[in-house]
Order: structure tokens, then C-alpha cells, then sequence
């Protein structure tokens, strides 16, 4: 088995590329990763502008959902057109961490036109990836397989490529994973090993980009306190990714349990306005600790993540009581809050200089 990187060859990596700073991608014109990737509604002139935004605020790095299915439909295509996206976010300045598997929404992944937004509901038409039917389903594990060594090792040797987050979020609850409780706790155990296995399939077609997975829930304040997956997670990564969507004191307090692990830091998703995770709160912590910083959401469109969470419960028909929850963008390229792209710019601006290695080792 190929181990994961030594600690001083995630420090040397984090040197060479600098603070990262970026945001999820999804275009304003795709309900989810399959609408974004199928052929039929891959749509590069909105990715081109709306990259165009990313690279205006000084955007390095955009994190980016795959799906497993793309792949099976259509192999070459979909490979195809990760070049061209990749190349496209290049001539911006711009890297891309890719994210192969997916455990939040709805829990039936199709092909072929998707579903329209449910009025004033966030994320309505975002899919897990794989569905809880492939989970469970050992005869598709090959094909998971398959995809995950195509994908890695298309793009293995790539310097486009910032990392590769294996399983975003594979133990979620039944907020966001819309199951039970007893449903979850029989998911979370297909999930387990598929997980370490992800890790395997990924690692053997030698990338020279990092692997991960964020964790995002509980005390992460002592390795005995962490979940069966989150210690795959964090035992199998070469850079330690992490969700927060907390106010400036609670991303604080998770960076120092995280540093205890000695190796770069990537929070792959923060910013939700009303929580107190804001550009303002967070991006000055995380460019003072060196941690890559993702934001969740650029631009307002199909996914409605610039409504709140609770939209799912409480549909907001009439728009979000205050200011977006996501997004920093309307479709025409206005900004949600004009003050705050500048403090964006501000900070990459002085931000994005190549970090020093005795800082990093600290």
C-alpha cells in the first residue's frame, strides 16, 4: 500500500503554492455536479464569467463537486470537459480541488435533465454521490473503483489540480443527508470502509497533489474524541481539510485542535452570514494561521444557497429574511454587498505571497 506523504512533504507543498483562497463553484445555471458536468447543459460561457468573478476577487483556488455517474455515462467526455474547465480556471490564476464522492441531499442521483429548484428551498436539487442504493450495492463497487482511477490518474501529474478531497462530508446527519437516524448509523457503516478504500483507489495512481477529506462536526480536541470516519479521515489525509460555519472564536478554537496534527490546514467550507462565519470574521484568521480558506457559493443561481439552511423546512418564497446566507454574487455580476468584495480584494491582495516554511513548521 502506498502510504500518505510525510509531514515535512505537506508542509513543502504548502510552501510551494502559497495561502489558497477560494470558493465552492458551482455555475449559476446547474442545480447540481451532474447539471454542471452532462454535456448537454455543461454551459463554458457562464463557468468563463463566473470564474472571471472568482479571479476578480483575487481568487486563487475553487473547489469543485464531480459525480460518479458522469463518469459511467460518458468517460472520455466527462474527462474532456474537467480539461477544459481546468484549463479555463488556469488562465484566471486559478487551481481546483476536485471532490469525488458526496454525501449530502438527495439520496437518489439520476442522468439526464434535472429537477427544477423548489421555490425558496436551498439546495433542492443538489445529490449524494454515490446514492445510498450504490452504498449498499457491492457488485458497483468495481465501478466506483474504476472511476475514482480514471479520474486520479487522468490528472495525477497535473499542477492545475490543487488536491483531491476524496468524500465530502460522509458522515452526515439527517438534516443534510435527508435520512433517519437509523437509516444514517446503517450508511455510516457501507460508508466506513468505501472511504478507506476511496483513499486506496486514489493514492495508487500516484498523485502529486494531496489527498483529503474535511472533517466538520464535534470536539476534534483529542484524537479519542474523533468518529470511526473521522479518524480515517484524518489518519489517510496528507493535508487535514475542515468545515466551519462558526463565528471567528469557534474557527479559531478548530484550527488550534487541528494544528496539533502538524500538517496544512484547508477549511474547504465556511461563510453562512447569520452563524457569524462572514468574509470579515474569517478570512483575517485564516490568512493569520495560513489556512486555506473556501468559501461556500460565488455566484446566486440554480442552487439558491443564498437561502438559509432551515429553507427546507421553511421554504422562503418571498427571499432570505436578511442579508444571503451564501453567495457573493448576483447572475449579472452585482455584488450582494459591494463592502465586502472590497474586503475580499484587500485580503488576497496581501495575502497570496508564498508562505514562509519555518512559519509553516511552527
Amino acid at each position: 500500500m502506498i502510504r500518505r506523504w510525510p509531514a515535512v512533504a505537506a508542509r513543502q507543498w504548502q510552501a510551494r503554492i502559497g495561502w489558497q483562497v477560494g470558493c465552492n463553484f458551482t455555475p449559476s445555471c446547474a442545480i447540481n455536479q451532474i447539471e454542471m458536468w452532462q454535456e448537454a447543459s455543461f454551459d463554458l460561457a457562464v463557468i468563463e464569467r463566473e470564474l472571471d468573478l472568482a479571479a476578480g476577487l483575487g481568487m486563487n483556488a475553487v473547489r469543485v463537486y464531480l459525480h460518479d455517474l458522469l463518469w459511467l455515462e460518458d468517460a472520455e467526455g466527462f474527462l474532456r470537459r474537467i480539461e477544459i474547465f481546468l484549463a479555463a480556471a488556469w488562465r484566471r490564476g486559478i487551481r481546483t480541488l476536485l471532490v469525488l464522492f458526496d454525501s449530502c441531499w438527495n439520496q437518489e442521483p439520476t442522468l439526464g435533465p434535472q429537477q427544477a429548484p423548489l421555490p425558496g428551498v436551498h439546495n433542492s436539487g443538489w445529490v449524494q454521490s454515490p446514492g445510498p442504493a450504490v452504498l449498499a450495492d457491492a457488485s458497483q463497487h468495481p465501478r466506483l473503483q474504476a472511476y475514482v482511477e480514471a479520474v486520479v490518474g487522468r490528472f495525477a501529474d497535473d499542477d492545475r489540480v490543487l488536491a483531491w478531497d476524496i468524500w465530502n462530508e460522509p458522515d452526515n446527519g439527517p438534516d443534510v443527508a435527508l435520512c433517519d437516524p437509523e437509516t444514517l448509523a446503517a450508511k455510516a457503516a457501507l460508508v466506513l470502509p468505501l472511504l478507506s478504500h476511496a483513499f486506496d483507489w486514489a493514492r495508487s495512481q500516484r498523485p502529486t497533489q494531496p489527498l483529503t477529506s474535511g472533517i466538520w462536526l464535534g470536539d476534534w480536541s483529542s484524537r479519542h474524541l474523533l468518529s470511526d470516519i473521522q479518524a480515517v479521515q484524518v489518519a489517510r489525509s496528507d493535508v487535514i481539510s475542515f468545515h466551519n460555519y462558526g463565528d471567528a472564536a469557534d474557527f479559531v478554537r478548530r484550527i488550534r485542535w487541528l494544528r496539533a496534527f502538524r500538517r496544512p490546514l484547508l477549511c474547504t467550507e465556511f461563510m453562512a452570514r447569520p452563524t457569524g462565519s462572514t468574509f470579515e470574521a474569517i478570512l483575517p484568521i485564516a490568512l493569520k494561521y495560513g489556512v486555506a480558506a473556501f468559501c461556500w457559493g460565488l455566484v446566486k443561481g440554480k442552487t439558491q444557497t443564498h437561502l438559509p439552511w432551515d429553507s427546507w423546512a421553511t421554504p422562503y418564497l418571498d427571499g432570505p429574511p436578511g442579508p444571503w446566507f451564501h453567495d457573493i454574487f448576483e447572475a449579472d455580476g452585482t455584488a450582494h454587498d459591494p463592502a465586502e468584495v472590497e474586503f475580499i480584494r484587500m485580503l488576497t491582495a496581501v495575502g497570496t505571497a508564498p508562505a514562509d516554511p519555518a512559519q509553516l513548521a511552527a
